[in-house]
């Protein structure tokens, strides 16, 4: 199903493309492909919404990013009317241009909602990063197939799950695998990392990631905190690291420590790798940050809370025995998960004990994650790019 498979080699030539990334996540991905393009001769032209990275890399911005920023579940309902003007201007917007493709990354609802109306209009159309389907919501598959031409996956298990659809579905691997080195030995690099977070000598580190939102932070914050307390009187001396990049996290950050003056912890506004680097295991809330925990070879201890209601619905959607992205590709429980009522301070902190010991004596799990930062480094870049040109040369009249 899906276009043809492509030859190896196409011969280089301008493209032009749409593209929208509404998160940050997505704007590096987006500078990574274009910089790709660009390194294999295909001189892109991209236009539409994208941040920073993209931008430095030549996106000519429709709309500027920040007018997607969208937090909890009622903000979208209220912006709804916003968004779908928004909606209808991009595809405006987009089609008078006469592109080639158009590549939406990651973003699900917007980004497929956009690309199915281009696809309807003839336009090739790719989206990168695919959906969770692995872990719930299979009928997403058929929805995803009428928007994109083109699934371009991070993950080696994604596309044998789009067998039998129509969209071709590619494994690039992951850009953040390319991105950090294979660590065969971690610890020069985390007595630096420990010097310039100013981690006082002889002290144990353990890192804090409770997430990246808000709504994350107000959840998973204080159980990390209360964790770090009851392991401070097994563990001593510690230091803490808590990464907040985002500036306006960090005042409910700070309002969350100053219930914990008995902690040292200290917070770093660089993003989450410097933490990692420098700590000896770390509690992570469930999300890409246990890839980069795992591609860095930190132990972790991985946590998620919902809602009551929210636990119980999703519990019953899921289709996925775990949800750390380790365990998800390990096949197995790489590192220990702790959910919902199993989450609690008591059995976060015994968990971290019990990973610290693992981490000094276990080859086996350094090796899994080896093994692991080995199958996920492709050159994602430069094979995402190689997908889109060939999707551009073979819907080419």
């Amino acid at each position: 199903m899906g276009f043809p498979v492509a030859p190896t080699h196409r011969s280089a030539g301008p493209l032009s493309l749409g593209m929208l990334a509404g998160e940050a996540s997505g704007d590096l991905l987006g500078a990574g492909l274009l910089g790709a393009l660009a390194a294999q001769g295909h001189a892109p032209r991209a236009v539409g919404v994208g941040g920073p990275a993209m931008r430095q890399a030549g996106l000519e911005s429709l709309v500027p990013m920040d007018r997607f920023a969208i937090n909890g579940f009622v903000e979208p309902v209220r912006r709804l009317p916003e968004l779908w003007r928004l909606l209808g201007a991009l595809e405006r917007d987009v089609l008078s241009q006469r592109l080639d493709a158009f590549v939406g990354i990651d973003f699900n609802v917007f980004n497929l909602l956009l690309e199915r109306r281009l696809k309807r209009a003839g336009m090739p159309t790719a989206h990168y990063v695919s959906p969770s389907v692995y872990a719930w919501r299979r009928g997403r598959i058929e929805r995803l197939a009428q928007s994109a031409d083109l699934l371009l996956c991070l993950y080696p298990f994604e596309p044998p799950l789009y067998s039998g659809s129509p969209v071709r579905a590619v494994y690039v691997g992951h850009p953040l695998a390319d991105e950090i080195a294979p660590v065969r030995d971690r610890q020069p690099a985390a007595r630096e990392a420990r010097a310039a977070l100013g981690v006082p000598p002889g002290h144990e580190c353990i890192a804090i990631l409770p997430g990246s939102r808000s709504s994350e932070i107000s959840a998973m914050l204080p159980l990390f905190l209360e964790a770090a307390r009851r392991l401070q009187v097994a563990v001593k001396p510690v230091t803490f690291v808590l990464p907040c990049p985002r500036p306006a996290l960090l005042a409910p950050v700070r309002q969350a420590l100053a219930a914990y003056a008995d902690l040292h912890c200290i917070v770093d506004e660089a993003p989450a790798r410097q933490a990692l680097t420098a700590a000896s295991a770390a509690f992570v809330k469930s999300g890409t940050s246990t890839l980069e925990a795992m591609l860095l070879r930190c132990p972790m201890v991985v946590s998620y809370r919902l809602g009551a209601l929210s636990y119980q619905v999703v519990k019953r959607l899921l289709r996925t025995e775990f949800i750390a992205l380790p365990n998800i590709l390990a096949g197995r429980a790489l590192v220990p998960e702790l959910l919902q009522d199993d989450a609690t301070p008591a059995r976060l902190a015994s968990a971290l004990l019990v990973e610290l010991d693992r981490s000094a004596r276990d080859s086996e799990y350094q090796q899994a994650c080896a093994r692991l930062h080995d199958e996920l480094r492709c050159d994602a870049n430069s094979r995402a790019a190689q997908a889109i040109a060939e999707l551009v040369e073979h819907r080419a009249p």
